[in-house]
């Protein structure tokens, strides 16, 4: 039986509080029942008790075996659905809506639904058509959108980028959702230099724009463009679109100038995708479970039926990506997984001759290429040398090393870029970026060492960099920077004198003035001694350092991702309303180097959960808040972690914010036919194993909450979402109000135009940013009056 005798009516996502009417979320009321009642079904699954695999229960199979319905069971229950009722929204009245968890196994089992009461509330829905907001809080949300959006510069571009003959930027419209990509001739042969800027006075060559994405958007809930590529003679570009937020792409390429389509479009590619030359272009697909695993060379104007496939990897484990040297003469195919990346070079004028092997196949050896005349330029990480070593090898003889930089204990490589003459590295110490810039000899005379380089100086104690765009055969390098008061901002840096010069700033409106802002690191202890960084931002006015400032602690800490100290203007909105905000750059994480990552996965995920802990303690000790007024927050894994530390110390916390959480770990890496789960063994641990099954269940999230208080809260997800299936914090939303003992809030969003990451629009992101802030608020207690 699809659906309980009572309940004759579909399912809807809805957001219920205890102390609210239901709230239907959705960015407009209507939405296309058959794919979410497919996507649910197909989505949750029986399994058995891990425990006791023999245990048969009645109505499921013996031995731990899986059972789903069939997709042409699904089908034709969908198909015998009363036609008005696939779409439909909450009305404003107080009839409450009935939560059903059917739980089979009190393990791994948890088959839920979110459905109708009763024909009545269904008859209502469908004849009113009405929906909520956040009732009592709508004011603000206005408010709070409206102050976000007097803070951009709506009509604006993007630094130019110099590539050949011309000026490539992003420029947005007032008014507009979403950006145009741009060009302007160039009218100098000259390499750039510091000086140089893109003309746009009346004399200036005209701008065209190649893609409007406003136009491309149109008829589309959701739009974003990944690649953006142009062809090495700049008359063609290919770029990769999503239409749906399900981040399968396909992939145009459309005449520079006329914008008109040279073929038709490539479909079920990933944004991964180069041109080899002015014929060909090398893009990725994926299996059946949304794993990159092909790369394929496709010859313009050909049928994509026709394409070659370069590589196949068939180890489920790993994933591949294709990129191009900073020379322009080679294509790198690299194959990973969570632990290991080996490459293979393909030389864009000698096509036929294939993929050829670069670097070996080794488990725990991770490597990155680049190429500059007769070498190759490796980044190599192995057990021994966990933060990369720099090393070279002959175009003709590749496995013939030579090292440039050695491995250091407390300097990571984390990236690099490569010149005609010179070389940047952007490293990891202490826990920020650095950028270190070197000189290399003449191409063909022979490199033995880097010596003498110039490390470029920054000035605030917590900040971000990162290495850009920048001309091959140039002495220029492109690098971008902020920090937690100092808006993103562009730098061209001469590498053989030293000058610089800004070449834009990220424009904050509303009258922001950085100097009224500060910015600290701190270091919490945890208690096996290891010390913890957090990055702090606050107003100098607004706050009293007592122990009665609203404070929101971000965190997240793993993937071994980096969480900067950046530049966020909708962040101000918290902190120029007297919030502290704090990011705990906890274990898991990238930030100190290899090993604080590999001491924050597997059987060690607890540590990035008692680091968070720890932080918020230290914070709360060295009064930057109290718990009263205690707000924490994170996206994914972030949520991941959220969910944990609210599970461990619901007492610590006065509200957590929750996006697109994975929550239901166990379950979830049970199962390796969606997607990122066989990938992922090497981040959690593969619970088929006894020793992992064990570990990861005492944190899951799903499997740990208990009856007790929790602090208020929200948790957020995308219906497209294939990274963090919908069902996985709709599951968890579940059990918490079947569990929790309090009538705090705890609010369920799920919008059904999005995905992973959000809306699209660039103004509907401030949107649901303004609704979040409202949230932190309303939790907190620190609503004005003059905004209910």
């Amino acid at each position: 039986m699809l659906f309980p005798p009572h309940c004759s009516h579909s399912p809807s996502l809805l957001l219920l509080s205890p102390s609210f009417p239901p709230l239907f979320i959705s960015h407009k009321p209507y939405f296309n029942f058959k794919s979410l009642f497919l996507s649910s079904f197909l989505r949750f699954g029986i399994y058995d008790d891990f425990t006791n695999p023999s245990r048969s229960e009645e109505g499921s199979p013996p031995n731990g075996a899986l059972r789903r319905r069939t997709r042409g069971q699904l089908l034709l229950a969908a198909r015998r659905l009363p036609r008005r009722s696939r779409s439909f929204v909450a009305p404003q009245g107080r009839e409450r809506v009935h939560l059903a968890c059917y739980v089979r196994s009190a393990v791994l089992s948890f088959l839920c639904f979110i459905f109708l009461k009763c024909l009545k509330l269904c008859n209502i829905l469908l004849e009113k058509h009405k929906w909520f907001e956040f009732s009592d809080v709508k004011p603000l949300v206005g408010e709070i959108y409206a102050e976000m959006r007097a803070r951009i510069k709506e009509d604006d571009i993007s630094a130019p980028v110099r590539k050949g003959s011309f000026y490539y930027y992003v420029r947005t419209l007032t008014g507009k959702e979403y950006s145009q990509y741009c060009r302007r001739f160039v009218p100098t042969d000259a390499l750039p230099s510091v000086e140089d800027v893109m003309p746009t006075g009346p004399d200036a060559p005209e701008e065209h724009v190649i893609l409007d994405k406003n136009v491309k958007a149109e008829g589309h809930d959701y739009y974003s463009i990944g690649a953006f590529e142009v062809s090495p003679n700049n008359k063609m570009v290919a770029y990769a679109e999503d239409t749906k937020g399900d981040e399968i792409y396909l992939v145009h390429v459309i005449d520079a100038e006329s914008g008109k389509p040279v073929e038709q479009p490539l479909k079920g590619i990933t944004s991964n995708v180069e041109w080899a030359n002015d014929e060909y272009i090398v893009y990725v697909t994926m299996d059946e479970i949304l794993r990159p695993d092909k790369v394929w060379l496709h010859k313009l104007g050909t049928d994509q039926s026709s394409d070659t496939c370069l590589y196949h990897e068939k180890d489920d484990m790993f994933s591949v990506d294709v990129t191009k040297s900073a020379s322009k003469q080679y294509l790198f195919v690299g194959s990973e997984s969570k632990n290991t990346r080996f490459v293979f070079y393909l030389d864009v004028s000698k096509l036929e001759n294939g993929l050829l092997p670069l670097t070996p196949r080794v488990y725990g050896i991770d490597t990155t290429v680049d190429h500059r005349g007769d070498h190759f330029f490796i980044t190599r990480r192995s057990e021994q040398c966990y933060n990369s070593e720099l090393v070279i090898c002959p175009v003709d003889n590749v496995s013939d090393f030579t090292l440039l930089l050695p491995h250091r204990e407390s300097v990571k490589i984390q990236n690099f870029r490569i010149f005609k003459n010179h070389i940047a590295l952007c490293e990891r110490e202490h826990g920020l970026p650095e950028i270190t810039v070197y000189s290399l000899p003449p191409i063909g005379e022979p490199i033995r060492s880097l010596e003498n380089g110039r490390r470029i100086e920054f000035v605030d104690p917590v900040y971000d960099v990162g290495l850009e765009e920048s001309e091959y055969n140039s002495r220029i390098l492109r690098f971008s920077y902020s920090s937690m008061k100092t808006p993103l901002t562009v730098y061209d840096y001469d590498m053989e004198t030293g000058a610089s010069a800004q070449k834009k700033i990220q424009a904050v409106l509303g009258g922001f003035d950085a100097s009224n802002y500060v910015t600290e690191r701190q270091w919490a202890v945890a208690l096996d001694g290891t010390r913890i960084p957090i990055s702090i931002l606050y107003r100098k006015n607004q706050v009293k350092l007592d122990g009665s400032d609203p404070l929101l602690l971000y965190g997240y800490g793993s993937y071994e991702v980096c969480i900067e100290a950046d530049f966020s203007r909708d962040r101000l909105t918290l902190v120029d309303r007297g919030f502290i905000y704090a990011i705990a750059h906890i274990r898991g994480g990238g930030e100190m180097g290899r090993k604080w990552y590999e001491n924050g996965k597997l059987t060690s995920k607890k540590n990035t959960f008692t680091d968070f802990i720890t932080c918020a303690e230290y914070l709360l000790e060295k009064k930057y808040g109290s718990p009263q007024k205690l707000c924490i927050d994170g996206r994914s894994a972030g949520g991941l972690l959220i969910s944990s530390v609210v599970n461990m110390r619901p007492d610590l916390f006065k509200a957590a914010i929750l996006g697109v959480p994975f929550v239901d770990v166990v379950t979830t890496m049970l199962d390796p036919t969606i997607p990122l789960t066989t990938s992922e063994w090497e981040e959690w641990g593969d619970p088929r194993k006894e020793e992992f099954y064990y570990y990861m269940k005492s944190y899951s999230p799903v499997d740990n909450v208990e009856a007790k208080d929790y602090p208020h809260m929200l948790v957020t997800a995308g219906l497209n979402d294939p990274r963090v299936m919908y069902s996985e914090p709709a599951k968890y939303v579940a059990k918490l109000r079947e569990m929790k003992t309090n009538n705090n809030l705890l609010l369920f969003k799920c919008e059904l135009g999005a995905g992973h990451f959000s809306k699209s629009g660039r103004f509907e992101r401030l949107q649901e940013d303004a609704f979040i802030y409202a949230f932190v608020l309303k939790a907190l207690d620190l609503i004005p009056k003059a905004s209910l």
